[in-house]
């Protein structure tokens, strides 16, 4: 009976997270383009279900809902069907919608399956060399365990993770401290526009000149030959035309300037209408508090940077988690009494669910971000697949991942139901790209605001 009822909690879990990722979609990622593919839908949707299922079970694994056995069956079926997902469907519908594209492809339907079909097996070949490289599994396991197939899913949803991470790490403080924000007052914005308006004067006055002459040098065509009928017409106005235009070249390669000045001109109008919005919101209570967010999110920066140097110099990785032991450290050096086993029950379930919550919303923002950066109306379905597949390596990656953040009695099943990887490994590694991306991040964004700061000077 507990096995029906816990089987009716998850199927309507299911159906709320699936309806959650239809509503998505079509409000956020296809609210300007007509939806043409129902499919693309569905696997959006149920590849965006499947990744919320994984992260209830986590909730529900920490808070004792439903039996310890039903949960592991749930468990097991969650991740076979986004397995089959992310390695047998999105592929393959990748593959059809992309193949749709090509105008040399045969676009009778059978073509386009067979094609597909014949690209999802270069795929999964690619998918299997991807581990050969790294240790993630025991010698042990077999070549069609589930390992196999985790193990894989887990380096590229870990290295897209950390990559992510890494720059949100700098991008964050960046964009929320008052402190890099470009200085701009409204005599740099007039005088910017006065430059522009004054461009497109010009502009207008060489293409008026433009269009007079080569009228003229019609006119004088038409009027130097009246009486030798059309090839006499056309004769002439090709030999006529010439002495009033040879003049013309000078005058439109300077237009042609003009007009790439007025494009650079109006981006940097654009560039200081936001600076000066910015500067504005800065001084408001909410930019106030994400100034001071920004000054803390510098300092977890720096001490990330620090510790995944530290972890990779020293090849460490934590064995309790931070709850449990900053609990001890409180109990052991201040002398507060605590009931470490309730307590770090409490506090991991508060913090795993401001992971998940942080983890979804900030993954779906960038999301669809991205999606308005890069698509269009012919290749909105592939992008969609494209952004489903990165969406569900990401959230298998960030189980895998939060493992270390959960207790150690919390970590037995979530261990029993990955299987026996190597999870050492997948830490040391995000440590890695983790601090390559923060670098390379610095360094973009240290280059590009001095760049600002140098236009601001040249002005």
């Amino acid at each position: 009976m507990s096995l029906l009822v816990d089987s009716i909690i998850m199927t309507f879990s299911l159906i709320l997270f699936f309806g959650g990722g239809w509503v998505f979609f079509l409000k956020q990622l296809y609210r300007d383009y007509e939806v043409h593919h129902t499919v693309v839908l569905l696997v959006f949707s149920i590849t965006f279900s499947l990744s919320c299922i994984m992260f209830e079970l986590i909730i529900f694994e920490i808070l004792g809902i439903m039996e310890t056995s039903s949960r592991f069956l749930h468990w097991k079926l969650g991740l076979y069907a986004i397995l089959f997902v992310l390695i047998a469907v999105l592929p393959y519908y990748i593959a059809y919608y992309l193949i749709q594209n090509v105008r040399i492809v045969p676009q009778k339907r059978h073509f386009r399956v067979i094609i597909a079909a014949g690209v999802w097996c270069l795929t999964l070949y690619l998918f299997w060399r991807v581990g050969d490289p790294f240790p993630i599994l025991s010698p042990k396991h077999g070549i069609f365990s589930i390992e196999q197939c985790i193990g894989r899913v887990g380096v590229i949803g870990v290295t897209l993770m950390a990559i992510l991470s890494g720059f949100g790490a700098v991008n964050c403080p960046y964009t929320y401290m008052s402190y890099f924000i470009r200085h701009v007052t409204e005599a740099d914005i007039q005088s910017i526009e006065k430059r522009l308006l004054q461009t497109l004067d010009r502009i207008i006055v060489k293409k008026k000149k433009i269009a007079l002459s080569q009228r003229d040098s019609l006119r004088q065509a038409s009027l130097s030959s009246p009486a030798k009928g059309i090839w006499g017409l056309l004769k002439s106005a090709a030999t006529s035309v010439s002495p009033y235009t040879e003049n013309l070249g000078p005058v439109k390669l300077e237009t042609q300037a003009l007009e790439e000045l007025s494009r650079q001109l109006f981006l940097e109008t654009a560039d200081l209408h936001d600076a000066m919005d910015r500067i504005e919101y800065s001084k408001t209570f909410k930019g106030r508090y994400f100034n001071v967010m920004g000054h803390f999110f510098s300092l977890y920066c720096v001490y990330k940077i620090f510790m995944a140097t530290i972890n990779i110099i020293f090849d460490r990785v934590g064995k309790v988690d931070p709850v449990t032991k900053g609990i001890e450290i409180a109990v052991k050096y201040f002398g507060f009494e605590f009931d470490i086993k309730f307590w770090s029950q409490q506090i991991s379930f508060l913090l795993v669910g401001v992971i998940i919550v942080t983890s979804i919303r900030g993954f779906l923002i960038t999301l669809t971000r991205f999606f308005y950066a890069i698509a269009s109306s012919k290749s909105s379905n592939v992008i969609v697949l494209c952004l489903a597949q990165i969406m569900g390596m990401y959230f298998v990656s960030c189980v895998l991942l939060m493992r270390m953040n959960m207790p150690q009695e919390y970590r037995l099943i979530i261990t029993e139901v990955l299987g026996d990887l190597q999870f050492n490994f997948y830490h040391r590694w995000f440590d890695v790209i983790f601090l390559v991306s923060a670098l390379s991040s610095i360094g973009f964004l240290y280059i590009a605001h001095n760049q600002s700061a140098e236009k601001s000077l040249q002005r």
